[in-house]
């Protein structure tokens, strides 16, 4: 899944998406590369982050994703509102990726059940201004894997079928570095809620401090490194910027490991 950022204010790529025109061409890339996902949102959720209003971020995201629909690659929108989920399916997506797990706006567990459209719930606790605050755990992948099944549990009861849901333990969200690392190495754990693992490990603060490289731009290796390794816990979708790099070394690695 390639991360296609249209802010002017993300952590790791903050700027280089902005223009609808260079996002497109970004996007296009990253199809040519082997993405088999597009991710595409309008709203940083680094930590610290502020909300962006509905109609901007619907403005940064719908030109893009129709310009991507229909080359031969699926695009997931990342956002939280129900607005900008039903505009953006209107718009080509197939993919709701909600970082909020649907607590962020009432209105989207109905909209995704009405769409039957796959659904990605991650792992937060809080809001993207306050998150790490909340970054407190007794046991990080017992509570992760509670609060998630209580979020498919959320979505289910909507309508949501299960086998449509795919969860994310948020890696960085409401997590320390020591939690990141211990949700990675014990994330079979939660392949018992019975869906599909992403894992976004790509350029995050934790890849810095193993790696010792400040420059999130400058941490591909280290992020290839964690999502091989994502893979070989069981993880079936890589969120990464670095698409090229990723898919050559997913090739060898699954050659090698047969």
């Amino acid at each position: 899944m390639g991360v296609l950022n249209v802010t002017p204010d993300s952590f790791s790529d903050g700027g280089d998406a902005v223009l609808a025109a260079r996002a497109i061409e970004a996007g296009r890339r990253m199809i040519a590369e082997g993405a088999g996902i597009l991710d595409i949102g309008g709203e940083s959720t680094r930590p610290g982050a502020v909300p962006v209003f509905l109609d901007e971020e619907q403005r940064r995201v719908l030109p893009v994703i129709a310009a991507l629909a229909g080359r031969g690659v699926p695009l997931s929108v990342d956002t939280r509102n129900a607005g900008t989920m039903a505009a953006a399916l209107d718009a080509g997506a197939t993919i709701i990726n909600d970082v909020s797990a649907l607590s962020h706006d009432p209105a989207a567990a109905a909209l995704v059940a009405h769409r039957s459209c796959p659904l990605i719930l991650m792992h937060m606790r809080g809001t993207p201004a306050t998150m790490m605050s909340h970054a407190t755990y007794d046991d990080v992948v017992a509570e992760v894997l509670a609060e998630l099944a209580a979020r498919i549990g959320v979505a289910e009861a909507a309508g949501v079928a299960r086998s449509q849901i795919a969860i994310d333990p948020g890696l960085g969200f409401a997590k320390t570095a020591e939690h990141n690392i211990t949700l990675l190495q014990r994330l079979p754990i939660l392949l018992g809620l019975g869906c599909r693992v992403v894992v976004g490990a790509s350029r995050k603060r934790f890849i810095g401090l193993l790696s010792g490289v400040e420059d999130a731009k400058q941490r591909m290796a280290g992020s290839v490194a964690a999502g091989l390794y994502a893979l070989s816990q069981g993880a079936t979708v890589l969120r990464v910027h670095d698409v090229a790099e990723t898919v050559q070394a997913v090739r060898v690695w699954q050659r090698l490991a047969g």
